[in-house]
């Protein structure tokens, strides 16, 4: 599940790219909380570490604000979930960029546990590694793509 704070962050992501889009202009913080429906006061911390991530800037002055940088097709959905909660992986021992050996294995080769939930995880990466901000754009059904059926609620 993604926590409250990265959906925050794509919201933001996305208004900023709606505007990018549209006129282009800076959004004060103000502006981008209330229409990507985030309290001010958590989405300052989201901006920061959006922009020390370098996906989006901001400008000083009258007209200042952030705005989206990097181009939507180029932001990976993967970027920022780790981004904002870290390893995605749902062991350590199964992580890229965290890699931990499991304290309790004996042999990850023959791990039955880190077997069935690796299979699981490189399905997944694949999938969400190939989903950019662009996507959640333009896509109202991107379940479509992978041929999956829609999720009823409460799944």
């Amino acid at each position: 599940m993604i926590t409250q704070k990265t959906k925050y962050a794509l919201k933001s992501l996305m208004v900023l790219a709606d505007e990018k889009a549209g006129d282009g202009t800076a959004l004060r913080i103000e502006e981008i909380a209330e229409r990507s429906g985030a309290p001010k006061r958590f989405l300052e911390h989201i901006l920061l570490d959006l922009k020390r991530a370098g996906l989006i800037g901001s400008r000083r002055g009258r007209k200042g604000g952030y705005e989206l940088i990097k181009d939507p097709r180029r932001v990976s959905l993967a970027e920022i979930l780790r981004l904002i909660d870290g390893p995605m992986a749902p062991l350590p021992c199964l992580s890229r960029k965290a890699y931990q050996r499991c304290e309790d294995c004996k042999d990850e080769v023959t791990c039955r546990v880190r077997a069935v939930f690796g299979g699981f995880y490189s399905t997944y990466i694949l999938m969400i590694e190939s989903l950019t901000l662009a996507d959640l754009m333009e896509d109202s059904q991107p379940l479509e793509r992978f041929n999956l059926p829609e999720i009823a609620a409460g799944e």
